[in-house]
């Protein structure tokens, strides 16, 4: 499966997300179209951000945590392996950046409910860079884009004790309050 994520990270697994998605409601007319909700960890995070700015008319709520918002910032061992450098493919690095997909995000002045978006991240985590969360919500500052921020001040990526049985709750508390 490697090779269907060469160069371009998120984009074939975005098909099979939403091609999973759309056979579950197809198949189960009872779920609520209106109450579906994504949460994910770090690539998940990516996925999770992925999915809500490329089908915001789908998700009511998404968590998003340590998410790797652009692959130029991401550790090079691994980045390199799957997206090869930004020298050599432009095209796939802006392609999977999440910083010029936040105009996709609704607004309260936009026709649609908007998605209940939070992100949580460690202050310390040494393996998604604040950079990553810090760059995306300062470009929803910018665009007008509301969104929720939690930060583990000493915590890396990987929450662990108390900060993780507190991530949990927040997340369950999340989509218990918006979903």
């Amino acid at each position: 499966f490697e090779k269907a994520i060469d160069r371009y990270c998120g984009q074939r697994e975005l098909e099979d997300q939403m091609a999973g998605l759309n056979s579950l409601l197809e198949r189960n007319p009872w779920i609520d179209r209106d109450r579906i909700g994504v949460h994910g960890w770090s690539y998940g995070g990516f996925m999770t951000l992925t999915m809500t700015t490329a089908h915001p008319d789908i998700f009511k709520v998404a968590v998003a945590g340590g998410p790797v918002i652009d692959w130029k910032w991401y550790e090079i061992m691994y980045g390199e392996r799957y997206m090869d450098t930004e020298s050599v493919n432009p095209d796939g690095f802006a392609t999977t950046s999440l910083i010029g997909k936040v105009g996709a995000l609704k607004s309260a002045k936009d026709a649609g409910k908007p998605v209940k978006l939070l992100i949580c991240q460690g202050a310390v985590d040494d393996t998604v860079l604040w950079e990553h969360s810090l760059s995306f919500t300062q470009k929803c500052i910018l665009e007008g884009k509301q969104l929720d921020y939690f930060p583990y001040p000493c915590d890396e990526h990987n929450m662990a004790g108390k900060a993780r049985l507190h991530l949990y709750h927040k997340i369950t508390d999340y989509f218990d309050s918006w979903l």
